[in-house]
């Protein structure tokens, strides 16, 4: 019967003529009884089998895999495996093909013939893997891969084995993470048996993650801790952000240096100094390195699995080109050591800084990285649940042709659950380890400048990875010695700077230049004086400045002398043109600094005029003694905070003076020309910083080409210009002319009986140069053009324009006289009082102009503190000191009052509040009785009481009217009460928009209650 119908299904699909459907369940029932009754598997196949073929050549591709899933079952894998097969080509072969389904059923026909011990897994797997692949089904993806793994490594096809297992760890899995220590292990055993022993030519290795564009390269020897009392320069390192600004504003700052040691002038070929390279540095051009000074590779590393993992033997992969640049042709050495590779210690959260020490001149490639990967070493069963960062130092530098390997250790066990494990040194002891590589390949900028670079995308190179090795430089050091952090407001300090040349070159063109050039000097070494201790072994209470004993009978009031100084004896250029770009040369013996000397220079500090937190860049230059290398220069960097505390302000003002000159006046141009007063006000606005118990005014003296200071006029009396917290003083000068001269004179004057400080030397003239740009430059351009109009008009002869008189009276109201106010502080320090030293500056341009020490925009917030923008008030606006005087207030009560609180618990007590207009003016007055006394203090020593009736009232008083307002004080308890708590507010009447003024109250109102029995 089952035969009967087989045919018959056969028969009816070959039978010619018009088509008649197949009937598909004749075969059916044939299967299905050769399966079920027969118990002959082997017909139903065949049976199976013919009718899938029939439906397949019908296009029924559908019906054709239902039947032969049918078929499958736990019997036999191989005929399982193949009847899966077959469906799954089935889906694919519709005229929708089901792409999902194939996969799915490709899988199970690999896994059935993985269970048949067949070899046509691997085909299967590789099918649908296919489909899988780069669709985001990653734990799909990560099954079939290590199936592929496993399948590949057993069928002796390492290469394909090894490439899924890498997909499995690159890829971001999402598995488990014993799943993934499971993953790693596979394909560590797999990768170790495919290289076997053989490490000549390294494979590529698929972890950690290296991000090449965040790798950065530092060149030089890194900087050097503080050593005792020494603070060592900041320069730069690897563990500082790069700061583009800050970049710009270096590169300015070394542009100005080279330009003042080349004559005025930046070379064409100069470049900017970059120790750090990174992504966001100009790294189209090789940079230079120097030999015998380490290049440092920091290598970031990304850990994209749950488990840890663990480098180790970490060393840089270089290539290298000898190159000698004395000679004109490249020289080959044969078997020389070209370099050092050490290793260096792991950055936590970053990744591992690797380290060269070049010994050759040439060309160096930088290719990539050479390590060990192994998993996470077997700890005996502890669970490391915390960070820990363990260094051991290592073993004796072994070296061969090309590399001397510095060995340390340094175990980073993981924070998380995903972490980095490095050792720089010898593999661990457990584990599976395998030696691979990774290149560093660094994408460039995108070239955007042609038009064909606009359309398309490409790069430009990125050389921070191939430095040229340069014959050897100078290397300087220096370090500060009793350097502040905190300073009074110009405020003077002697600090003192040691300079090391530590290579085996020598140095010279010793230079600095600052952000802030009139915050240091070094002082004059043609006005050296002999006072100026050497070392700050020697400084001990030592002033800054060179004082001259007062001759014998001097007084206050005597005539001062007067020095010519230039600004060229302060290194400055004449006129003080030097004093623009703020760069100094550093004395040194010889100007040159031998190989392994030190020198040590007193270095004066003045504070900043400006309150507040200052940030002070130093760019210290020098060359090399010998000259014709390949690198120019080189600058070393320094960076400080000052934090600087308000001391003086001065103020001055010029006015012409009516009296006629002395007659024991030596020159006749001071007869001709008259003379001026000047006054100085000095106000101590110090808040009691920093312990400043006080001020004294030691010495006050002016420098102009014109003017000069020639007596003090104060009352005699006036000995000690002494200042406390916010007092202020005034000095009162009398001015003469002098006869201009082509140098700057400086005019000294002492007020006081005391020792004269020469302020034309080292260190007050110094800072006096720096601060002050010639009085031609602070002449505004109204000033500068009138001269060339009274030049003009002079050489016409008479008949000059109105224009030109305007011009003579402006410019005989000029002064340019600038005051240099000397000053002492007696601070306490430790139990100690300590002296402080400084000077202020201010500049007198225009008679009857006022000028101050301070800036404009802090005068007037130390008058008035604004938190936003305001027009000025009008000048007929009342004070605020004015409108609290409106109302006097005055309280009627007994002295004393009696009462019986047993029988009656309440004590009531009259008073009167008078009130009283003191203006012309209708007022608005409100009464608040509401307040009460809640310190602790006025609670001991007055009770507490409460005003009955109503607690506030609006009232109006007409212009000196006063009025009486009757209130009740109640009492609990005997005792001692102040009744002046009620807070009385005004305003003018006619003021609609103003708002209430508190009133100032009178003295404690004391009423005694006194209990009567």
């Amino acid at each position: 019967m089952n035969i009967l119908n087989e045919m018959a299904a056969v028969s009816a699909f070959l039978q010619g003529g018009a088509p008649r459907p197949y009937p598909a369940h004749y075969m059916d029932t044939a299967i299905q009884t050769y399966r079920d009754v027969c118990k002959n598997m082997h017909l139903a196949e065949r049976c199976a089998l013919l009718s899938a073929e029939i439906l397949k050549s019908q296009a029924k591709f559908s019906d054709a895999a239902t039947l032969l899933i049918k078929m499958t079952s736990e019997d036999c894998d191989l005929r399982s495996a193949l009847l899966l097969e077959q469906a799954a080509h089935c889906f694919i072969n519709m005229r929708n093909p089901m792409v999902r389904k194939f996969a799915f059923h490709m899988i199970l026909a690999g896994h059935r013939f993985s269970k048949a011990g067949q070899r046509h897994a691997l085909r299967c797997y590789c099918q649908a893997m296919q489909v899988y692949k780069g669709k985001g089904w990653s734990l799909a993806e990560d099954h079939i891969n290590f199936t592929i793994g496993r399948q590949s490594f057993t069928l002796r096809q390492p290469e394909n084995a090894v490439s899924a297992f890498r997909h499995i760890l690159t890829n971001e899995s999402q598995q488990a993470s014993s799943q993934q220590a499971a993953f790693l292990r596979e394909y560590l055993y797999v990768y170790k048996n495919v290289t076997g022993v053989c490490d000549v030519a390294l494979p590529q290795l698929p972890l950690p993650y290296i991000n090449s564009s965040a790798t950065r390269v530092y060149f030089g020897h890194e900087r050097r801790l503080a050593e005792g009392e020494k603070q060592a320069a900041t320069h730069v390192s690897l563990d500082q952000e790069f700061d583009r600004d800050l970049a710009a504003m270096w590169r300015d700052l070394e542009e100005q240096v080279v330009a003042s040691a080349n004559r005025g002038v930046v070379p064409a070929t100069f470049q900017a100094t970059q120790c750090c390279l990174n992504s966001q540095t100009d790294n189209l051009r090789f940079p230079l390195a120097v030999v015998e000074e380490p290049i440092i590779v920091e290598v970031v590393f990304r850990n994209p699995l749950k488990v840890p993992l663990v480098l180790s033997d970490v060393s840089l992969l270089w290539k290298f080109t000898l190159k000698d640049f004395s000679r004109p042709q490249d020289a080959a050495v044969g078997d020389a050591l070209a370099f050092s590779n050490e290793k260096e210690t792991l950055v936590p959260g970053v990744g591992a800084r690797l380290k060269l020490l070049p010994h050759q001149t040439g060309q160096l490639n930088i290719l990539g990285l050479v390590y060990n990967l192994a998993s996470t070493p077997s700890t005996g069963g502890t669970t490391v649940s915390s960070a820990l960062l363990l260094l051991i130092t290592g073993c004796q530098p072994n070296y061969n042709s090309h590399f001397a390997s510095y060995l340390s250790y340094i175990i980073r066990l993981p924070v998380d659950t995903a972490a980095l494990v490095l050792f720089i040194g010898p593999s661990p002891a457990d584990g599976t380890s395998v030696r691979g590589r990774q290149d560093l390949e660094i994408q460039g900028p995108r070239l955007n400048q042609t038009k064909e670079e606009k359309t398309s995308v490409s790069h430009g190179p990125d050389r921070r990875l191939d430095p040229t090795i340069t014959p050897p430089m100078p290397l300087l050091e220096v370090f500060f010695l009793q350097f502040p952090t905190a300073l009074l407001c110009g405020e003077i300090r002697k600090a003192y700077v040691e300079f090391c040349n530590v290579s085996g070159v020598p140095l010279c063109g010793l230079r600095v230049v600052s952000t802030h050039p009139d915050f240091f000097t070094f002082g004059s070494s043609s006005l050296a004086t002999p006072l100026t201790p050497l070392s700050p072994t020697s400084f001990e209470n030592c002033s800054a400045y060179k004082t001259l004993a007062t001759p014998p009978g001097a007084t206050p009031g005597s005539v001062a002398a007067v020095t010519l100084v230039s600004a060229g004896d302060f290194g400055l250029g004449e006129g003080g043109s030097g004093t623009s770009n703020g760069v100094a040369e550093i004395p040194l013996e010889d100007r040159v600094l031998k190989p392994g000397q030190s020198t040590q220079l007193p270095l004066w500090l003045r504070g900043p005029d400006h309150e507040g937190v200052h940030e002070i860049n130093f760019l210290f230059y020098y060359e090399s003694a010998v000259k014709g290398g390949k690198i120019s220069h080189r600058v070393l960097r320094h960076t400080v905070f000052i934090c600087a505390s308000r001391s003086l302000c001065v103020r001055a003002t010029a006015c012409r003076s009516n009296t006629l000159p002395e007659e024991e006046a030596e020159e006749e141009d001071e007869r001709r020309n008259g003379s001026m007063l000047v006054f100085v006000d000095v106000e101590n606005i110090n808040t009691n910083e920093a312990g400043v118990r006080e001020f004294h005014i030691a010495q006050v003296s002016s420098s102009s080409k014109q003017w000069r200071l020639h007596r003090c006029i104060n009352p005699a009396e006036d000995k000690d210009c002494k200042l406390n917290s916010r007092e202020r003083g005034k000095l009162c000068f009398r001015a003469t002319r002098c006869k201009p001269v082509n140098s700057v004179p400086l005019c000294l004057f002492s007020p006081l009986v005391a020792p004269q400080i020469i302020s034309s030397t080292t260190p007050c003239a110094d800072f006096f140069f720096r601060r002050c740009p010639p009085s031609d430059s602070r002449r505004p351009p109204v000033a500068v053009e009138t001269q060339g109009r009274l030049s003009r008009s002079q050489g016409a002869g008479p008949g000059g324009g109105a224009e030109d008189l305007t011009s003579l009276v402006r410019k005989c109201n000029e002064v340019d006289l600038d005051i240099i106010v000397l000053w002492k502080a007696f601070v306490v320090e430790d139990n100690k009082q300590v002296i402080l030293e400084g000077q202020l500056h201010v500049a007198l341009q225009t008679i009857g102009k006022e000028a101050c020490s301070l800036t404009q925009k802090e005068a007037q917030e130390m008058v008035l503190l604004k938190f936003k923008p305001e027009l000025p008030p009008p000048m007929t606006r009342p004070s605020m000191e004015q409108l609290s005087h409106l109302i006097k207030t005055n309280l009627h009560y007994p002295e004393s009052y009696r009462h019986p609180f047993i029988h009656k618990s309440l004590c009531l007590v009259p008073v009167t509040l008078t009130l009283s207009n003191c203006s012309l003016a209708q007022v608005d007055v409100i009464i608040d009785l509401r307040h009460k006394t809640t310190s602790p203090e006025s609670l001991e020593v007055h009770g507490s009481f409460t005003w009955l009736g109503q607690t506030q009232y609006k009232l109006q008083l007409r212009a000196q009217e006063v009025m009486r307002v009757p209130l009740r004080a109640c009492f609990l308890h005997a005792g001692v009460y102040n009744l002046g708590t009620p807070r009385v507010f005004a305003k003018l009447a006619d003021q609609g928009a103003m708002c209430e003024t508190s009133q100032q109250t009178a003295t404690p109102a004391l009423i005694i209650i006194i209990n009567d029995t």
